[in-house]
């Protein structure tokens, strides 16, 4: 029996071996050595930031104390990826936050909101460059986002240090809300599911929806496409199906036939790649021409669903699915379709990717527990405890537009619904989540 070729990775991805085939990549090598960089850094962090007790005004806080002027706006930060070929997924979701501001009138508690989005380029040094800044900003009074894990896994940390809580709206690495998380992940909390249970259904799609007995996955040694895949492959083993191979690619890698050809030698059922639109796309584009694949089914993750990959992948993406929380109308919060409409009537256009009711629930879920928290003296001026928000955003509980909203002491605030979508148009202007790609499971 031929023995799987595992690239295992630790959550920190310290002590990281590189398997062979990703030694090829020498931009790979640079983006994981950043991010071991920094994230070993980080692990050495504080439990708690560095700010010492505080009283101003009315509101005294262990760890600081916002005072925000009369009149002044409250300041909440943003950081997704807004630029490059995953841009629909993070616009979408600062969109989702443009309009939980818009539902409460603009402003909170007399003053008005404003958002300070970054952007995060959807990787380890652009994370730590948009958390830097908005933490070096004393006014932050949150920060929504990332939509990427390779964003939040330093990001998240420098944010902490500076007693700001950072609301995940997309980032979905298991490693993020584990129970064995560090004390410097003590103030991130999301809105978004866990990729623990989206691989899980993964493997529970492959091996019953699929009928797959054997299955290669595809990498780019991101914390959240290294992280599913993983959860995925060791599920599906438990299923009693065989991982023959685990592979890694760069994020910038355009000549996938190697791997492609190397990955037919082995005639697996299933390739699983859960990869960013760029790579995603060359793998499905180039699998099809590839010889010994033509049967072997492919399955890809949900950073995919969106008209930008559609366009990348051109009509190689009719009839390639991948693994997504269960969108229906069941699924979602009641209030789900009046969000749709009034996201059509002010952006002329539906949404554009998958994660903006989380994101809207990020911004409530935020705002909720400043409502709670904030005192304002008899000048007008507003406080806000750091350590008191930190704590209502873990107490909150409400029902979401994208279900209900509930923080466990980990951080993990959103229920999981699995499903699998297929694409059935490769026309960028016929994507619609829900027709297409349209759910296909479970039935």
């Amino acid at each position: 029996m031929k023995t799987p070729t595992r690239s295992r990775m630790p959550e920190r991805m310290t002590g990281f071996r590189m398997p062979e085939s990703m030694t090829r990549s020498r931009t790979l090598r640079r983006i994981l050595l950043a991010t071991t960089l920094a994230t070993t850094a980080l692990a050495v962090a504080r439990p708690a930031p560095a700010n010492a007790a505080q009283t101003l005004g009315p509101v005294t806080d262990e760890i600081g104390v916002i005072r925000i002027p009369k009149n002044a706006p409250i300041q909440i930060g943003g950081m997704w990826v807004l630029s490059g070929a995953d841009t629909a997924l993070g616009l979408d979701e600062k969109r989702g936050v443009e309009l939980a501001f818009k539902t409460v009138g603009g402003k909170l508690l007399g003053h008005p909101l404003k958002l300070n989005a970054e952007d995060d380029q959807c990787n380890a040094e652009g994370g730590q460059t948009a958390a830097t800044k908005l933490a070096a900003n004393p006014q932050t009074v949150v920060v929504l986002g990332p939509a990427c894990s390779s964003v939040a896994t330093p990001g998240a940390p420098i944010l902490w240090q500076a007693g700001i809580v950072d609301i995940g709206t997309a980032c979905t690495a298991p490693a993020l809300t584990a129970p064995n998380r560090g004390p410097q992940y003590a103030g991130f909390v999301r809105t978004v599911f866990s990729d623990s249970e989206q691989g899980k259904a993964d493997a529970t799609y492959a091996r019953e929806g699929l009928k797959a007995a054997t299955v290669v996955t595809v990498h780019d040694g991101s914390p959240y496409a290294q992280q599913l895949q993983q959860v995925m492959a060791d599920n599906f083993t438990k299923l009693g199906g065989k991982v023959l191979s685990q592979e890694a690619v760069s994020p910038n890698d355009v000549d996938m036939h190697p791997l492609l050809t190397k990955i037919a030698s082995e005639k697996p059922d299933l390739i699983y790649f859960p990869l960013f639109t760029a790579a995603a796309a060359q793998v499905l584009r180039q699998a099809k021409e590839t010889p010994g694949l033509e049967k072997t089914v492919l399955l890809g993750g949900g950073s995919l669903a969106s008209a930008a990959f559609i366009e990348a992948a051109g009509p190689s993406v009719v009839g390639f699915r991948i693994g997504y929380p269960d969108i229906s109308a069941d699924a979602m919060g009641k209030d789900y379709p009046n969000f749709v409409a009034e996201y059509k009537k002010t952006y002329n256009e539906g949404p554009i990717s998958g994660y903006h009711a989380n994101a809207y629930d990020g911004a409530m879920l935020a705002m909720k527990a400043i409502e709670k928290v904030a005192k304002t003296d008899s000048a007008g001026n507003l406080y806000i405890g750091k350590k008191a928000l930190r704590d209502a955003i873990f107490d909150t509980k409400f029902e979401g537009i994208s279900g209900p909203i509930a923080c466990d002491a980990n951080g993990q605030c959103a229920q999981f619904k699995p499903s699998v979508l297929e694409f059935t148009s490769a026309d960028p202007k016929t994507y619609d989540l829900g027709k297409n790609p349209k759910k296909i499971w479970p039935k």
